[in-house]
């Protein structure tokens, strides 16, 4: 249960300890150069020290828990870090960078950079993950539209057609996701520049594993790449069929469709505006909260350290966030 008065959350000290026993279960080791042995880290003490900083005396350098993380070098209490963490991990549908700086008392251009720099730290790697899917499993995958889009396509770039708004080479200009969604397990959403079978195909084949059995609308999308899956399982959605059923199995993907639910009215409701530039951070945090779920038996608090654990290994400065949005 989610307790504001713990001290975590209110001192820096204990939120530093909290971090050390998040990232450091064994002891602190050097970022620099990798060394664990506590014989040879120091913990370094007197009045022109802050607390919390270690002496590593294989590289020589100093270095304290915060160090290649995204929390580096900022000038904000560890203690609201550690809270806004907790209420971006527990937010169903997010928090926007105003409510954030009305709760922890900044300025509204220091959450806005705190909002992405979580979201940095909430993004899965998905190559050591692995693959959605696999022998006996089924992966929903869908395409959703969302917002105007900001740049060209690339399809009508190549065809030498001009970017336009409105009209039948540019549409209704919308920002195009794809979505894939395992049943029972994990989500991914990807923002992609044009949807194309080939596109949509890189992203099916670069995700979910061969020997899955893939469920779609009848979209042409995935006729083609559905031939290299296990199995390929449409729903008409245009003659009104949302779910089939086949013997034991249930065919539909009503799944991804609420994801793809959640994140939009997270998106119109909470963030309302998000320039297109910064739409894959955007997915990365709903991705991260619905693989982490109530109902795989996550509880707020594990889904929160494990937003700290993963901001390891992960930097994003202000420089490389840009100035275009302030959602």
């Amino acid at each position: 249960m989610f307790d504001l008065t713990a001290e975590i959350y209110h001192d820096a000290d204990k939120a530093r300890e909290h971090l050390e026993a998040i990232h450091w279960p064994h002891g602190p080791f050097c970022p620099h150069c990798g060394n664990a042995n506590p014989e040879r880290i120091t913990k370094l003490a007197g009045k022109s020290t802050r607390p919390g900083v270690y002496k590593c005396n294989e590289c020589r350098a100093p270095f304290s828990v915060t160090v290649g993380t995204v929390f580096e070098r900022s000038k904000i209490g560890l203690h609201k870090w550690v809270l806004a963490s907790h209420l971006y991990a527990s937010s169903k549908k997010g928090m926007s960078a105003h409510q954030l700086h009305r709760m922890l008392g900044v300025t509204y251009k220091t959450a806005w950079f705190m909002a992405h720099r979580i979201r940095e730290a909430m993004k899965e790697d998905v190559t050591s993950s692995g693959p959605l899917g696999g022998e006996g499993k089924t992966v929903e995958a869908d395409e959703t539209y969302i917002g105007k889009r900001e740049t060209p396509r690339v399809s009508a770039q190549r065809k030498g057609r001009p970017y336009t708004k409105k009209g039948k080479s540019g549409g209704a200009q919308k920002r195009i996701v794809v979505g894939l969604g395992e049943r029972g397990g994990k989500a991914r959403m990807f923002h992609l520049n044009d949807a194309t079978a080939s596109t949509v195909r890189d992203v099916l084949v670069r995700n979910v594993s061969r020997d899955t059995t893939l469920y779609t609308d009848s979209s042409r999308l995935y006729t083609r790449t559905g031939e290299e899956y296990a199995s390929h399982k449409t729903t008409n959605h245009a003659a009104g069929e949302y779910v089939r059923y086949e013997g034991a199995e249930t065919i539909h993907s009503n799944t991804i469709e609420g994801v793809f639910s959640v994140f939009k009215r997270g998106m119109v409701g909470v963030y309302q505006h998000c320039g297109e530039a910064h739409l894959h951070r955007y997915l990365a945090e709903f991705d991260f909260r619905y693989n982490r779920r109530t109902a795989l038996k996550v509880s707020d608090a594990e889904r929160a350290e494990d937003l700290l654990r993963m901001a390891r290994d992960k930097r994003l400065t202000y420089r490389r966030i840009g100035e275009a949005d302030h959602a």
